[in-house]
């Protein structure tokens, strides 16, 4: 064997050498940001398993034995409160669905109408959704409320949902996807072969965006679902409280806080999010499969 021959194996074992060492640099890498990612959450649910005098004490890795005590706890303690947990759930529910369907299919609609039409303020009705975005819910919040109030549709979950239509956000994502992934002469084409605009919209259209719009329907959920400033101004009653405000009062001064009481609560709160997750994703990694190959 030549000496090039053997420089030439040499090198390449020590190429190989290196992409093995980098392979288990990244293996590792991941493997602590899982850890990172789930331990908060394994945490939270050793909690609900533990005594709240346990829980003040630090962190612990090992469950307990108290879960069953804890949630009967807390349906004891919040009975005749107004809102059960049960109630709650429900109520948040009633306003996170709707609020996520009217919000990612009319952000959809004015993505596609600023994609595929053209008209003289289109430039500017893009910068006025992109100058609303920039504006914090706290700036307006006490003008909506007088106007819910004037509506009579204050303590209602009314002013929870429709605003959801108007997600400028949620438009700015989903046209940035639609200039790549919805093609004009496809909606050219159907409207020669006599489709109507919304049949168009509805049949050629939102199919293409299914991974967008799983994508945003997750993001979307997750803050209705979460919200707690916007319910807190608008509902007053306490027996239409919503998840997040009934775990708020498990911390109030009215109830004595019980941390395994939290816990359950918010193991609650957190179940419905990673069901919605699940739901969605298969259409999230379909769409960064299709996304990945190349022609």
């Amino acid at each position: 064997m030549s000496r090039v021959e053997t420089g030439i194996g040499a090198s390449q074992e020590g190429y190989a050498a290196k992409v093995r060492i980098h392979k288990i640099i990244r293996t590792i890498v991941c493997v602590l940001l899982c850890i990172l990612s789930i331990f908060p959450f394994y945490v939270m649910i050793v909690n609900t398993t533990l005594s709240s005098d346990v829980i003040k004490t630090g962190i612990h890795l090992i469950p307990g034995t108290k879960l069953i005590d804890n949630f009967t706890g807390m349906l004891e303690r919040t009975a005749g409160k107004g809102t059960n947990v049960w109630q709650a759930m429900l109520h948040s529910v009633i306003i996170s669905v709707p609020a996520t369907v009217l919000q990612v299919y009319f952000a959809t609609l004015t993505a596609y109408g600023l994609t595929v039409y053209n008209f003289k303020l289109k430039n500017i009705a893009w910068s006025f959704i992109m100058a609303i975005m920039m504006i914090p819910a706290q700036v307006s919040i006490i003008g909506f409320m007088n106007l819910m109030i004037k509506v009579n549709l204050y303590n209602t979950y009314w002013p929870l949902i429709i605003p959801c239509i108007a997600a400028p956000s949620t438009v700015y994502f989903m046209r940035q996807y639609m200039q790549g992934a919805l093609s004009v002469e496809i909606i050219e084409a159907a409207r020669i072969d006599g489709s109507g605009e919304f049949a168009t919209f509805n049949r050629i259209a939102l199919p293409l965006m299914k991974p967008a719009m799983a994508t945003q329907a997750i993001f979307a959920f997750v803050a209705s679902w979460n919200n707690l400033y916007t319910p807190t101004m608008m509902i007053s009653d306490n027996r239409k409280y919503t998840l997040p405000m009934f775990i708020t009062g498990l911390k109030s001064d009215s109830i004595r806080t019980d941390y395994g009481f939290v816990y359950v609560g918010l193991c609650l709160t957190v179940l419905p999010l990673m069901i919605v997750y699940f739901m969605l994703s298969k259409y999230i990694i379909a769409g960064v499969a299709l996304g990945g190959v190349k022609e």
